[in-house]
């Protein structure tokens, strides 16, 4: 019995040391693992301050945007209330939108954008091109006596089309006519005119018989008389806006001068044309500076649209 208490003394003792081993890894790892953890938080905090810091912008934004809105709405009240003109909700405003356009598919005059010339387009071209379309039929709403349009060498499989797709909201419920069909297809030759900056002779009225095409193309792609040529294609009537005759060069630092309109921009000419009757407030208004030309003088005669006969 002597004999066998060293070896039960040295294996509690062994095992006091391994507990003491096992003591000091333990509290080891616990001083290890703690700094990671206080790293992870002040981190987490970081991500919340920043979180609160954004909502409060998103916050103050929105309300920016209210208080305009509602700034928006009283001016238009007021304005109302000092033309005398009743106010109307957005509803009751989409439906009039929407009586007058498909009034004028009935007895508007009629306006074509050919958009046969859209193969040797850019992507980046295309896609300004479907932009236009949109602000186009923007002005077509908003316009008291909208033109009854139509986009005519449409093809369904073209980029053209797959970019207003993408780029127009609501583009399949336009209240145009959009078809694969060119303007010949759908009128007689003989009263289609073609409005192209190369022609000779100036457009002095808007006639409800005729029917006015304008070329789809957009600045960078503009060839020497390339919508002419399509025009003499066609073998239909041309005629330009009357620039010549209502406008003067300005001088600019650039010395730069032209002609050449966006498809939108010359349309708004003709609404404004057509519910002014007069070519010098259509230019004013929606020729733009930069192409390096202005108004003349005052229009010493409002001529008549003869689509209000």
């Amino acid at each position: 019995m002597a004999q066998a208490c060293p070896d039960v003394c040295e294996v509690q003792l062994d095992g006091v040391s391994e507990g003491m081993e096992l003591l000091h890894i333990d509290v080891d790892t616990d001083v290890v693992e703690e700094r990671p953890g206080r790293e992870h938080a002040a981190c987490s905090r970081n991500v919340l301050r920043k979180q609160r810091n954004w909502e409060r912008q998103v916050a103050a934004k929105k309300s920016k945007r209210k208080e305009e809105k509602q700034r928006r709405k009283l001016n238009r009240e007021e304005s109302g209330a000092r033309a005398g003109s009743p106010q109307f909700t957005k509803r009751v405003m989409k439906a009039m939108t929407k009586e007058r356009l498909a009034e004028a598919q009935s007895t508007g005059p009629k306006l074509c954008v050919d958009l046969s010339m859209t193969d040797s387009m850019s992507d980046k071209e295309i896609s300004r091109l479907a932009g236009q379309l949109r602000r186009l039929y923007g002005s077509n709403k908003k316009a008291a006596r909208p033109f009854h349009v139509f986009l005519t060498d449409l093809r369904e499989d073209s980029r053209l089309y797959r970019e207003c797709l993408r780029m127009n909201d609501g583009f399949l419920n336009y209240m145009i006519d959009i078809t694969e069909e060119s303007c010949l297809d759908l009128f007689p030759a003989e009263t289609v005119v073609y409005l192209t900056p190369d022609a000779d002779a100036a457009l002095e009225a808007v006639d409800a018989d005729k029917v006015y095409v304008l070329g789809g193309l957009v600045d960078e792609s503009i060839q020497k008389k390339l919508s002419f040529s399509r025009a003499r294609e066609l073998s239909v009537h041309t005629a330009r806006l009357p620039i010549d005759e209502y406008m003067v060069k300005r001088d600019n630092a650039k010395n730069f001068h032209s002609k050449i309109l966006a498809v939108n921009q010359v349309f708004d000419i003709l609404l404004t044309f057509c519910s002014t009757g007069s070519w010098t407030e259509a230019l004013h208004t929606w020729f733009p500076h930069g192409k390096g030309y202005v108004v003349a003088a005052d229009d010493p005669q409002r001529l008549l649209c003869q689509t209000e006969s």
